[in-house]
């Protein structure tokens, strides 16, 4: 089975190919088909911005193609950043200006309240069938940064069972608890329910 994980970003997709290297599947990315530019995800939910990448890579390659799109829902902010996670600071943001940005608008929320869920949702899209499946985990928005692993909020969300943040796990212990892997697990079952994967 050929795929494409149709995203731009090198830290997405690393944990993606991680979490479907058990399987049969040659990966490609938008690194191999620099003709496509930048995808505009202009959806109103995550479900929307997954299916306008995989369709757009689908129908412009006719190579199935797998997206996400992930967003971090706090409690106290009435689940913002939500969709606009990635640019939660503004278009051609950092990871570092999205992170300082909450810290700021949670300066003055207690510990006590800083609630939050990280969610992922992925989609398939081949000729003929489509497949959506989500992740999600709960946890606590630090009040600093802590760790050097990961990438974009992961060293202010603080998992509690693990008693770390994302950013402090290596990749294989946040294999076992992101959103991004359950939400890929979830998908990898659909996927042996319609016959689509064998295992190496």
């Amino acid at each position: 089975m050929k795929t494409i994980l149709a995203t731009h970003n090198p830290d997405k997709c690393k944990e993606l190919q991680k979490a479907l290297n058990l399987y049969e599947i040659k990966i490609y990315t938008l690194k191999d088909f620099p003709e496509i530019g930048e995808i505009i995800e202009d959806g109103n939910s995550l479900e929307e911005n997954a299916f306008i990448k995989s369709r757009t890579v689908f129908n412009l390659t006719k190579i199935p193609t797998i997206s996400d799109d992930t967003g971090l829902y706090v409690d106290s902010l009435n689940g913002a950043p939500g969709i606009f996670s990635g640019r939660y600071a503004g278009e051609n943001c950092s990871y570092s200006d999205n992170v300082h940005k909450l810290l700021s608008n949670m300066q003055n929320i207690d510990y006590s309240i800083r609630n939050a869920t990280f969610k992922t949702v992925v989609t398939y899209v081949s000729q003929d069938l489509e497949l959506v499946a989500e992740g999600s985990v709960k946890g606590f928005i630090t009040r600093k940064e802590k760790g050097y692993k990961g990438f974009g909020y992961d060293p202010i969300f603080y998992v509690p069972e693990y008693n770390k943040t994302f950013a402090e796990m290596n990749i294989d212990e946040k294999q076992k608890c992101s959103h991004r892997s359950i939400a890929i697990s979830n998908l990898q079952l659909l996927f042996e329910k319609h016959n689509l994967l064998s295992k190496k």
